[in-house]
Order: C-alpha cells, then sequence, then structure tokens
C-alpha cells in the first residue's frame, strides 16, 4: 500500500513539472530568430536616428555627385575644345598646302602665258606692216615655241602624254569613242587617237580617246 502512494506522489510530481514548463513557454512566447532580432534592432536604430542628420547625409552626398557631374562636364568640354582646336589647325594645314600646291603649278605656267602674249604683240606688229605672209611665219613659230615649253613645264611637273596609236586598248589608260574594221591592225588595237590622254605618275588624269580595230568584214560577193 505504501508503495502505490510513492508511485502515486511521482506521478503527481511530474505532471506538475509538465504543467509549469507549459507555462512558462507560454509565458515567456516562442523563442525568437535571431534574424527577427536584428531587424528589430536595425528598425529601433532606425526609429531612434535623428531626422535632421538624415537630410544633411543626403544633401552632403548630393552635392557630391552634383561635383562628380560638373568636373565630368568640365572634361568633356575641354575634350571637345581640344578637338575642335585640332580640327581647325588641320584645316588651316590643307589649306595652306592646297595654296602652295595651286602656287606651284601656276607660276610656270604664267610664263607660257607670258610667251603667248609676247608672240601675239609680235603678229600684230607684223600685220600693221602688211606682211601677212611674215604675220603668219613670226604667229607660228610662236605658237610652236609656247607649246615646247608648256609640254617641257608639263613634264616637270610630272604630267605626261600617255601613248595610244598601235598599242593594245587598256581601259585603264583608253576610252575608245569607236571600233573599226581593219586588215592592218590586230583587233584590240588603237587606230587613232581622237584626244590625247594623260598621267601624272602612276595615277591617269585623263583618258586617251581612242578609235579600236576590229576585225576586218567579209566580202559579201
Amino acid at each position: 500500500m505504501s508503495t502505490d502512494q510513492t508511485n502515486g506522489s511521482q506521478t503527481t510530481d511530474e505532471s506538475s513539472e509538465t504543467t509549469a514548463d507549459v507555462e512558462s513557454s507560454d509565458a515567456n512566447g516562442t523563442p525568437e530568430d535571431p534574424t527577427d532580432e536584428q531587424a528589430a534592432d536595425k528598425e529601433e536604430a532606425d526609429e531612434g536616428t535623428d531626422p535632421e542628420q538624415k537630410i544633411e547625409e543626403l544633401t552632403e552626398r548630393v552635392e557630391a555627385l552634383e561635383e562628380e557631374r560638373d568636373e565630368l562636364n568640365d572634361r568633356v568640354l575641354r575634350k571637345a575644345a581640344e578637338f575642335e582646336n585640332y580640327r581647325r589647325r588641320m584645316d588651316r594645314e590643307k589649306k595652306r598646302r592646297h595654296e602652295a600646291g595651286m602656287l606651284e603649278v601656276i607660276e610656270p605656267v604664267l610664263e607660257v602665258l607670258d610667251d603667248f602674249e609676247r608672240s601675239i604683240d609680235a603678229a600684230e606688229e607684223l600685220q600693221d606692216s602688211q606682211d601677212a605672209q611674215k604675220a603668219y611665219e613670226s604667229l607660228k613659230g610662236g605658237v610652236e615655241m609656247v607649246f615646247r615649253k608648256f609640254r617641257d613645264t608639263l613634264e616637270t611637273l610630272g604630267v605626261e602624254p600617255i601613248e595610244a596609236e598601235g598599242k593594245p586598248f587598256d581601259e585603264e589608260l583608253h576610252e575608245a569613242m569607236m571600233r573599226q574594221p581593219s586588215e592592218e591592225a590586230e583587233p584590240g588595237t588603237v587606230l587613232q587617237e581622237i584626244r590625247k590622254g594623260y598621267r601624272m605618275d602612276d595615277r591617269v588624269i585623263r583618258h586617251s580617246r581612242v578609235v579600236v580595230a576590229t576585225e576586218p568584214e567579209e566580202d559579201e560577193g
């Protein structure tokens, strides 16, 4: 009988302890997640921050960004100004070289123009003397002299005529104006030069206009 009482007492004590643990758990609540605790601490810290301090920090950030923006704008503007100055220098240099090249060509041509003028003056003087033959010979001789001088001037500038007549037709050098049957020349040979062509070094200034030979026509009879 005493044994049963002991067991009953032990059971009652265990039940009391379990009930106490449950009540303690209910009183204290569910154990909190550490992440939730950090978020709660952050909210409390944010709530404790002075609004004026927040505004001051944001203002400083905005001012720093504006200063960086202004610095970048200044750098872009300086680069644009440098490029514009470079472009103007290149334009001036290009114009200077162009003018120098024009002078190099014009100066010799002016001498040829002087020769033309002297030849015309000489022919007019002979014309006043009623000697037409001498006037013609003087003018012809003057024109020939000017022609030779002008040709020599072109040669000094690197300009030379393109050989055409009797040469094989070359579309890089010649421009075919017409084709003509020929028994004497091979087909594709230049028979006649209509207008002389010129080139400077390896560059064609003007193509030669030519007549090109074709196969001779067969007699119908």
